[in-house]
């Protein structure tokens, strides 16, 4: 399973790399649905994995350009290693909060291996926290020192996660956090 999907992942990854000299850049609709999420177009637009079920119940993923900018990035297909190290999936369909109630995902996301070296995931969920009036950097302080008194400000967050899928929601971006020393 594990090897079907490292080769699914390069095969991708090389059709992108056609796609570019074809086309000069990324163009989120463009992109093979494997590589969409976590990507950024050449203007700097994020790619976003849409899933539909069509009338026969068969399931279409389509890759998309959402209004959320990235930050200082762009022409970016994010890496497996930090894929890995953020804790994310190539298949992850929208955008959404949902993820950062989880003890795990946090955990990993504000570790120092994904927070200091994978700054397109870190930019996105902290715009995204932002839009829920969370700041990124104490909610990854209050993960990393175990302060259950800071984590239960973070309580209702965890209630009413929002979600931004395609066209739906428009984020400013806001400037991501420095990195965190060791």
């Amino acid at each position: 399973m594990a090897v079907a999907r490292l080769l699914l992942t390069i095969s991708a990854l090389i059709s992108v790399i056609s796609l570019q000299v074809v086309y000069g850049g990324i163009v989120c609709e463009k992109l093979p649905v494997e590589v969409c999420a976590f990507s950024v177009s050449s203007s700097g637009a994020r790619c976003v994995l849409e899933k539909s079920t069509l009338r026969d119940s068969n399931v279409l993923y389509e890759c998309q350009t959402s209004e959320i900018i990235a930050e200082n990035l762009n022409e970016l297909i994010e890496t497996e290693e930090c894929m890995n190290a953020c804790g994310v999936e190539r298949m992850t369909v929208g955008m959404s909060t949902d993820s950062l109630a989880e003890r795990g995902f946090t955990n990993k996301l504000c570790s120092t291996r994904c927070y200091n070296n994978c700054p397109n995931i870190v930019d996105l969920y902290f715009n995204l926290a932002a839009g829920e009036g969370v700041y990124l950097p104490r909610l990854c302080e209050a993960h990393r020192s175990g302060n259950r008194r800071m984590m239960s400000e973070f309580g209702s967050f965890a209630v009413a996660p929002a979600t931004v899928g395609f066209g739906d929601l428009t984020i400013s971006p806001a400037s991501a956090p420095s990195p965190v020393s060791s």
